[in-house]
């Protein structure tokens, strides 16, 4: 593991010379968000609401100014290697507007629902709140997006409205922590691994002899790991989201890196959406960029499958798989993201993918053996320190 210590002494000096929106100088070009109680997000919402009913009782009806989530209002700030929201493009639904009438109100909705959970002090997933009122919703899609839309107009974390999405991510190996008052051992959670709580902010007394921080993309790669007891001979923490990752994973992943201060490598599949999966942890999405504070953890390493490694460790031919037209024009498209470009090695990496057109899966591994990723493939990773 020298490469792995090499490697946190390094993070350890960078994260020293981590600078702030205001030091940039740019707070006020960016919309972001903060972590709210129920009391001030109630008031927020109740204060929302006073200046409808006053702009109703003066007859000019009622509207939402909403900062827009556009992908063209979107900033990369190469600094903090994360996506931000700007502040200058709003978007305006208005009820007398026969074009947003229906949005406005759907968004009235989802802000009384949540002011009912938040005064009763419980949480809610996703699906939960379409259910109380289908008819208007129709689709979960949206009520979730406007969910969006409330926290940026409140200017909360989505997980301040206490509404969550039900569990995906799991985690298993060397961490123990107590979830509102039960003490977890993640070590003694077999190969199905521990559910990662949606509410983080209950988790104390986190612990951990782990090195470093391995995050994989699929659940069959992690049931290998977590069976075949890789933290053992590896001590490490291993968390997958079951592909793309979801809210409570994330800000997990966020925390585990800020309290533990170890570094995170990342095994996804060799093609465009296992990169694009490892930027969301990193980056943060565009949908949720107004959150990307509390979201994303810098500095992965981007450890494998890598388009390198198919000749390197000889992959056999059958086991690559063409790339589609969709996929060249994904990974054509990632070459042009500003958080790709700043790291030459992805950028190579990513080239080299086009060029050949192939891609493979984690499991491709698995044609030299069942257990030649944990016995043979990362351990070689790790003693190289074959990551970038």
């Amino acid at each position: 593991l020298k490469h792995v210590k090499t490697l946190t002494k390094k993070e350890h000096l960078a994260n020293g010379k981590l600078r702030t929106l205001e030091q940039l100088g740019i707070k006020d070009d960016v919309t972001e968000v903060k972590v709210m109680n129920e009391e001030e997000v109630s008031i927020r919402i109740e204060q929302l609401i006073i200046q409808c009913v006053t702009s109703i009782l003066q007859g000019k009806g009622f509207e939402y100014r909403v900062p827009s989530r556009s992908t063209a209002n979107q900033l990369y700030i190469p600094e903090l290697d994360r996506i931000a929201l700007k502040s200058d493009k709003i978007t305006v639904r208005s009820f007398v507007n026969t074009a947003h009438v229906k949005k406005t109100a759907v968004t009235t909705r989802v802000m009384q629902l949540i002011h009912n959970v938040l005064n009763k002090n419980i949480h809610i997933t996703k699906r939960d709140l379409f259910y109380t009122d289908v008819k208007l919703f129709v689709d979960q899609a949206a009520s979730d997006g406007v969910l969006d839309d409330v926290a940026c107009m409140l200017g909360c974390t989505r997980t301040s409205l206490n509404v969550v999405a039900s569990e995906k991510g799991v985690v298993v190996g060397k961490l123990r922590f107590v979830d509102d008052g039960d003490p977890i051992d993640c070590s003694r959670m077999g190969a199905g691994g521990k559910a990662i709580p949606p509410f983080t902010d209950r988790l104390t007394n986190i612990e951990s002899e782990a090195k470093f921080i391995l995050l994989v993309e699929k659940d069959a790669a992690f049931m290998r790991l977590a069976e075949d007891r890789f933290y053992n001979s590896y001590p490490c923490i291993i968390i997958t989201a079951k592909g793309q990752p979801d809210v409570a994973t994330r800000m997990f992943l966020k925390r585990l890196r800020e309290e533990l201060k170890i570094p995170v490598l990342g095994l996804v599949d060799s093609d465009p959406y296992g990169l694009k999966i490892l930027s969301v942890y990193m980056s943060g999405s565009k949908n949720m960029s107004y959150d990307s504070a509390s979201l994303t953890t810098k500095g992965i390493k981007w450890l494998g499958v890598r388009p390198s490694d198919l000749d390197r460790y000889n992959i056999p031919e059958q086991c690559r798989l063409a790339m589609t037209e969709n996929d060249i024009k994904t990974g054509k498209a990632m070459l042009q993201e500003d958080w790709v470009q700043k790291n030459p090695e992805w950028v190579k990496e990513l080239n080299l993918m086009i060029r050949t057109k192939k891609k493979a899966e984690i499991q491709a591994l698995s044609s030299f053996g069942f257990q030649y990723l944990t016995q043979v493939y990362l351990p070689q990773k790790i003693k190289r320190g074959d990551w970038i």
